[in-house]
């Protein structure tokens, strides 16, 4: 479903208040327009946050963030979304309506840290193969604006929408939590650091900050239940299961026999391959011929090479050797559901039976642009790459296996 249609189907507001709205994500613009079209007039302002400059909604001014890396046109963004909170009155609402990149999109270092000590600290954990879960609890931490942050500075009620790009729909997680409790603290973001590469190789304000709240000198993130968010309510409209439903209706009407694996895809993109296609004939063996199986999630990539890609077209890669050895036709296609894998412009690939032969006679060997993260270049001299452009949303990952 349209992130438009999800908000048109969800929203409600009782009452006849005005409302602010702060739209940021991928998604910022369509949920925006929905918004618009039910609250109308009621709107007294409103900030889209997205990632390509277009047409927003009257009343509504647009700021075009930085994304995976904030810019400082995040920051501008996200100093506005805390001047509209500040200035909804204690009988007015804040809406809030977010979807997959909204961290980046929206940011506002912590005093006494800069931008570019949060973009150098995102960089090296994202390269260090961090979680969603790690790399936000440290984001949370940096940052003025997430973290329930958001949602402290309305004196009204704070109604917030989400279309979740997190497994699990953690709601402390999506965005970084910007109007909800947190239940992590600096001791936790001290721990990730530790964890990914170790404490020497961060900006050293961002560990003497962190280290500083550990030990208790700095305020720490409004913890669930926290007074200052007692009017504050948050929805998940949207997720991962949304984007596995539209796929199985399109595989079936193809003439596929369909089958849904609930459980997420996660881990190292490259070993989680292999075991996601173990998993997946282990469960297909009484599905009829051909047969679509459909599952979603968000692995993780570690940088060790000097490629290019992200992690569905690391996970295609990694799965065109067992892939090629099945004994049978057979395809895996892994996409991002916003369009966008990585710092390409594909939103992921696709390897079938014949990937290895095919590649074997270009003269590529998979195994080395595997070691160098390089699976564009790999990808891009077979053809296989998918593109799709910018969806406007953002549920996380697709991985589709047909067999014959």
């Amino acid at each position: 479903m349209a992130a438009d249609a999800l908000v048109d189907k969800t929203l409600a507001i009782p009452g006849s208040t005005d409302v602010s709205v702060v739209a940021a994500g991928k998604a910022a613009p369509a949920m925006a327009r929905a918004a618009s079209r039910r609250l109308g007039p009621r709107i007294r302002a409103g900030l889209v946050v997205g990632v390509i400059p277009g047409p927003v909604p009257e009343r509504f001014e647009l700021v075009v963030g930085g994304h995976p890396a904030p810019t400082d046109a995040s920051v501008r963004a996200g100093r506005r979304a805390l001047e509209l909170a500040e200035s909804v009155a204690p009988d007015e609402t804040l809406l809030v309506l977010l979807s997959g990149g909204a961290s980046a999109l929206m940011a506002v270092p912590a005093a006494g840290l800069t931008l570019d000590d949060k973009r150098a600290t995102t960089s090296l954990l994202l390269r260090a193969g961090a979680d969603i879960y790690a790399l936000n609890t440290v984001r949370k931490h940096l940052s003025a604006i997430k973290g329930g942050w958001l949602a402290t500075r309305a004196r009204g009620a704070c109604h917030t929408l989400v279309i979740s790009d997190v497994v699990g729909d953690d709601l402390s997680v999506i965005a970084s939590g910007p109007t909800v409790g947190d239940a992590s603290g600096f001791q936790d973001a001290l721990d990730a650091l530790r964890r990914f590469e170790g404490e020497d190789v961060y900006p050293r304000a961002v560990v003497a900050y962190v280290r500083r709240g550990a030990g208790g000198s700095e305020v720490d993130t409004p913890a669930p239940g926290d007074p200052r968010l007692a009017r504050s309510t948050t929805t998940v409209i949207g997720s991962r299961r949304e984007a596995m439903a539209g796929a199985l209706v399109e595989a079936a009407s193809r003439g596929y026999h369909v089958l849904q694996l609930d459980e997420a895809v996660v881990g190292e993109a490259r070993t989680a391959a292999a075991a996601h296609l173990r998993a997946v004939l282990a469960r297909a063996g009484g599905v009829g011929r051909p047969a679509c199986i459909v599952s979603s999630g968000e692995t993780t990539v570690r940088v060790v090479g000097r490629g290019t890609g992200g992690r569905n077209q690391e996970f295609a890669l990694a799965a065109a050797g067992p892939l090629s050895r099945l004994g049978a036709p057979g395809a895996v296609a892994s996409v991002g559901t916003d369009g966008i894998d990585g710092p390409t412009d594909a939103a992921g690939a696709l390897v079938d039976s014949t990937t290895i032969e095919r590649a074997q006679a270009a003269g590529v060997s998979p195994g080395s642009f595997l070691a160098d993260n390089n699976a564009y270049a790999f990808f891009a001299r077979l053809g296989d790459l998918i593109h799709t452009g910018p969806t406007g949303t953002n549920v996380g990952d697709l991985q589709v296996v047909l067999l014959s």
